[in-house]
Formats: structure tokens, C-alpha cells, sequence
């Protein structure tokens, strides 16, 4: 048996797999609100309790939505670490890998089907070219992979902290904005999913939604809800500025990596907002760099649809482990 996982700021999603003809058949999955979790440990003794008896994991890979440094993670996000050789004390093998979540999603694209794809822009994309892969969820994660001769190799990043860089007067009021509010103001901190709500208020500081204040309301949920109905003026205009935030960085990542190869949307996002990522806005802001304008037309941009895509990268890292 096969262990993968997915592990996020927002959710930690395990999955226990079995190898057969066809690849990998899941049999068993859990997930779990990652700041309920008290240690990563226990969490993975919670999962094993809930296996059949006398199940056996000979591999486990997990995606952690942080820098991997050695045999260990610290997620940026949460308060607690990922260690690969207490996870092995737990789960009763030395076969255990930590991967950034990025790598783990780039090995998961590579197992979907077309129809768990979506194209935004066409282009055409180089044989063997780098490619790069975008991804908002409770945080932004970046990363590319190149080819070494034989296969792609993935770079680890941890680029959605870089600085975020206003390209407009208005986004460089957003700028004045935020740091009043904040010493440092990083890509993630309005491409994220805390950022519709900061982008809300900046565009309508006196506009207010009673759901913004219940205990366990999501801002952001309700920001877009409203927005795909057309329900509040404001929270359209923070998801359109939100998405054109998201592709002018994409645009950066593609120049920065000169990913021939195409470019990757994916984080748990993307899906809740379909219809805005088709409309145009993202494309365009991707596109809008000076003087490389028909490069980045070339370049194909595909949403992953399916938001298991790093668990699924995960196992298939934990299987190439035997």
C-alpha cells in the first residue's frame, strides 16, 4: 500500500493507494482542517487507525506547501513541522519523501486526463521547453521544471514571496494600501485567497457584508459568490483586479523561466472562479510586458481542473520510491 498527501495551509488531504495494472487505485482518503491538526504525526496515526487491520504501508510521499530543506519541512502556513524520519517511525518504513507541493502537483498533471485540463490560451508550445506552474490557494505557490536530457526536473521556488510589484496608478495605490497595514507586501499577500477580502476593502471601505463577520464565514467565499452573480458591485471589481494580479504574475513567471514548454494554472482557486479566468482579463494581463508581448502569445496557459492533482503527484512519487 501506497500513502500520498497533500499537505496545505487550508486542508490536508491523505490517500491511501494500491498498485495495479492501470497504475494506481485508490482505496482509502481522509481529509482534514490542517489548523485542527495538532501535530503532523498524529494526524497520520489518526489515518492509519482508519485502515483496514493488518494494512501495511511500504511508501509514502507528501506535497507540503513549504521549503523542503533536507528531510524536513516547516509549511509556511502552519504551526507545525513536517519531519520525513518521524513520519517513517509512524508509518513503519524508511520509504518516505517530502516534496515541495509544487513538485508534487507537476508529477500530478503528468497522470491527468484532457478533460481534467482546460485551455486558456492556445499557443504552442516547444518540445522539451521549460515549463511553469502557477498556484493560489492559501497561499501562492510558483515553481518550473527542465528538461536534463532524460526527463523534467523540477525547481523547487519559493517565489510567491517575492515583493509585489503595482504596474498601474491603481495598483500602486493598492501598494500605499497595504503597507499601512503590513511592514512587507509579498506577491501572496494579494494573490491568495486572503487577498479578495484586503482588495474588498480597498476598493470599498465602506461597503460591508454581514457574512464577512461570522466566526466561520470565509470572506473570500462570499467575495466571489457574489462577484460570479453579479450580486455586489465591489466584490466584482476586487475579483477582476484579483485576476488580473494572477495573470500579470504568471506573465512574470513566463519570462522569468521562458516557459516555452507552457505555463500551468493550477491551486484551489482557480476552479471557484472559472468564468472569471476565462474572461479574458487573465490572459491579457499575462501578455502585457513590454516589447515581449508576441512571446508570451506563444506560450500555452492551461487550468488544471482537478484540484487532487498533488495528492495524485504525491502517490505517484511515493510508487517510484519501490
Amino acid at each position: 500500500m501506497i500513502l500520498g498527501g497533500d499537505i496545505g495551509g487550508t486542508k490536508c488531504n491523505l490517500a491511501a493507494f494500491e498498485r495495479d495494472g492501470r497504475g494506481l487505485r485508490k482505496l482509502h482518503q481522509q481529509k482534514y482542517a490542517s489548523q485542527e491538526v495538532v501535530s503532523f504525526d498524529q494526524m497520520l496515526r489518526a489515518f492509519l487507525g482508519e485502515l483496514a487491520s493488518g494494512a501495511k504501508i511500504e511508501a509514502a510521499c507528501f506535497g507540503v506547501a513549504g521549503p523542503v530543506i533536507g528531510r524536513s519541512v516547516h509549511p509556511t502556513n502552519l504551526s507545525w513541522p513536517v519531519d520525513a524520519d518521524s513520519a517513517a517511525s509512524v508509518l513503519g518504513t524508511d520509504r518516505v519523501r517530502l516534496i515541495n507541493d509544487m513538485g508534487a502537483t507537476f508529477a500530478g498533471i503528468d497522470a491527468l486526463e484532457p478533460d481534467e485540463l482546460l485551455t486558456l490560451q492556445p499557443g504552442k508550445a516547444e518540445p522539451r521547453a521549460t515549463q511553469a506552474l502557477i498556484a493560489a490557494g492559501t497561499g501562492l505557490g510558483e515553481s518550473f521544471r527542465v528538461w536534463d536530457g532524460s526527463g523534467y526536473r523540477v525547481v523547487p521556488s519559493e517565489g510567491g514571496h517575492a515583493d509585489f510589484a503595482p504596474r498601474t496608478d491603481q495598483e500602486i495605490a493598492l501598494l500605499r494600501f497595504l503597507k499601512k497595514r503590513q511592514t512587507w507586501v509579498d506577491l501572496e499577500s494579494v494573490i491568495s485567497g486572503r487577498g479578495f477580502y484586503l482588495l474588498h476593502q480597498f476598493l470599498g471601505p465602506s461597503v460591508d457584508h454581514p457574512d464577512f463577520h461570522e466566526d466561520r464565514e470565509d470572506p473570500a467565499a462570499e467575495i466571489t459568490h457574489r462577484a460570479l452573480h453579479g450580486a455586489c458591485d465591489i466584490c466584482v471589481d476586487a475579483v477582476d483586479l484579483w485576476v488580473t494580479l494572477y495573470g500579470a504574475e504568471a506573465g512574470n513567471l513566463a519570462l522569468k523561466t521562458l516557459a516555452r514548454g507552457g505555463v500551468f494554472v493550477a491551486g484551489g482557486i482557480a476552479g471557484k472562479i472559472l468564468p472569471k479566468l476565462t474572461s479574458g482579463r487573465f490572459v491579457e494581463a499575462f501578455s502585457q510586458k513590454a516589447g515581449l508581448a508576441e512571446v508570451l502569445a506563444a506560450i500555452p496557459i492551461t487550468v488544471v481542473l482537478n484540484p487532487e492533482a498533488p495528492l495524485v503527484g504525491a502517490a505517484a512519487a511515493a510508487a517510484a520510491l519501490l
